[in-house]
């Protein structure tokens, strides 16, 4: 079942259907669906598509030669290509006459056991772009090696690439897409648990409830998704002992660079170079409040929904897992699922936002969204607003989100509009989001100031799916 990247396979196909030499750079994390990607874009046309191998070069050369012969030549199958250079000519010369797609998935392997493979490739796109029909894909799921060896400036093919495309897990619309039979609370909860990463999603049964997929899944010692923040860190980065350290501080609510320095024992240099590789990652993001830029206010959380799920209720329940203690450990977890939901139906409302503008239906044309946090002059203490959004110094938007079973009342709408006074802008709008509606008060209250919308989250579940 292929879901969703509508945008990503027309843009392919644009690119298809110009009839010249096109070169796509295709990129993203591990499990995010980039080779189903392909393979949905190349299923109805002529390609050649080779995925590369953890091995030396000869075992590399010896499996792409096989996949060209395969394609249909004159060649026998059993023969060998002597060199990339001789094959990738092969492959260029066959795509002169007719268009032809040579996608190449997990590059990096056959970059890093080809020295040579890099420029190789930019000599012949130097040589035959203006009389080749290629379409030549290269695929990576190293982000790094992909950014500093086929992007960047002093990489061999810069400026040769025609596209490049970084593959994003799903937003919460798609995600609900993969679920027929969960309830939109469930899809929710589903959404926090595992995010938008398509190889996580296809864990989870929507025949069965949430609380039988949590067992199944993160404790579970035998499924794919106990260890795979492990396995996944250690395939990505050299040394994961510490990358695992660091994330698990600010799954503890170590925030703060100081804070995650003092909880790892890492002077905060080191733990700076390991959080930009773990926000390169897609892992880790590094939030300021809105509006303003570098600041001391700065803090890090976890961007991966399974990451942040896994983190904040495996490891202190490792040893009841381990010991098949499933039902208490679920227990254990079950409380704070709602807290948890609290940053994720954040996240969600904000997308609902970003579909109101995208369909011309938002009273305010913000530019971006954010999160702001900081002292409230009026009482002296911390005050944090859920969203805010700003069209330009004199209009802004704001929001607060609860996921919680009360209905919100109008308190809450007050302390947003007095919150909202902390900033000068002269044009405002408010947006309650609540996951089981609002009182009566909190309704009245709203229809006075006329400049308030109540959204609950069905009926932003049926705005954001539509």
């Amino acid at each position: 079942m292929f879901i969703g990247r509508e945008r990503e396979l027309a843009a392919l196909d644009k690119l298809y259907i110009s009839d010249k030499f096109e070169f796509a750079v295709i990129y993203g994390r591990r499990r995010v669906g980039k080779t189903a990607l392909i393979t949905q874009f190349i299923r109805d046309k002529k390609a050649i598509y080779f995925m590369g191998v953890e091995s030396n070069e000869k075992q590399n050369l010896e499996n792409f030669s096989k996949t060209i012969m395969e394609f249909g030549t004159d060649i026998p199958v059993e023969t060998a290509f002597i060199s990339f250079q001789a094959a990738l000519e092969y492959v260029f010369k066959l795509a002169e006459k007719d268009r032809l797609i040579l996608a190449i998935d997990e590059y990096p392997y056959v970059a890093r056991s080809s020295k040579s493979l890099a420029s190789t490739l930019q000599l012949f796109i130097d040589k035959y772009k203006d009389s080749s029909k290629l379409m030549l894909i290269l695929c990576g799921s190293s982000m790094s090696y992909m950014e500093d060896h086929v992007l960047a400036y002093k990489a061999p093919l810069y400026g040769r690439r025609t596209s490049q495309m970084k593959i994003l897990p799903f937003d919460f619309a798609d995600t609900c897409r993969y679920f027929k039979n969960f309830s939109g609370e469930d899809k929710a909860l589903v959404y926090g648990m595992v995010g938008g990463t398509p190889q996580y999603l296809l864990q989870m049964d929507d025949r069965r409830s949430v609380e039988e997929n949590i067992k199944n899944t993160f404790l579970n010692p035998t499924s794919s998704l106990f260890e795979e923040p492990e396995n996944l860190l250690k395939q990505e980065v050299r040394e994961p002992a510490l990358y695992n350290a660091i994330i698990t501080a600010i799954a503890a609510g170590a925030s703060r660079m100081s804070e995650i320095s003092a909880k790892v024992g890492e002077d905060t240099s080191v733990c700076a170079a390991y959080l930009k590789n773990l926000m390169t990652l897609g892992l880790i993001q590094k939030e300021t409040p809105y509006g303003e830029k570098e600041s001391r206010k700065s803090i890090y959380t976890i961007d991966d929904n399974m990451f942040r799920f896994w983190y904040r209720f495996v490891p202190e329940n490792h040893s009841m897992i381990g010991r098949g203690v499933t039902d208490l450990a679920y227990k254990r977890i079950e409380p704070y699922l709602s807290h948890y939901m609290g940053k994720v139906f954040e996240e969600i409302c904000m997308q609902y936002l970003w579909k109101l503008l995208l369909c011309g239906e938002s009273p305010i044309e913000f530019k971006e969204l954010g999160r702001w946090w900081g002292t409230d002059p009026s009482t002296h203490g911390q005050a944090e607003i859920d969203i805010m959004g700003e069209q330009d110094k004199d209009t802004a938007l704001f929001g607060e989100c609860k996921w919680t079973n009360e209905k919100v009342d109008a308190s809450v709408l007050e302390t947003l509009v007095r919150r909202s006074q902390i900033f000068h802008y002269s044009e405002m709008h408010f947006y309650l989001f609540a996951k089981n509606g609002f009182t009566k008060g909190c309704a009245e209250a709203a229809g006075k100031l006329e400049n308030v919308t109540l959204v609950q989250y069905k009926d932003l579940l049926e705005k954001i799916i539509e």
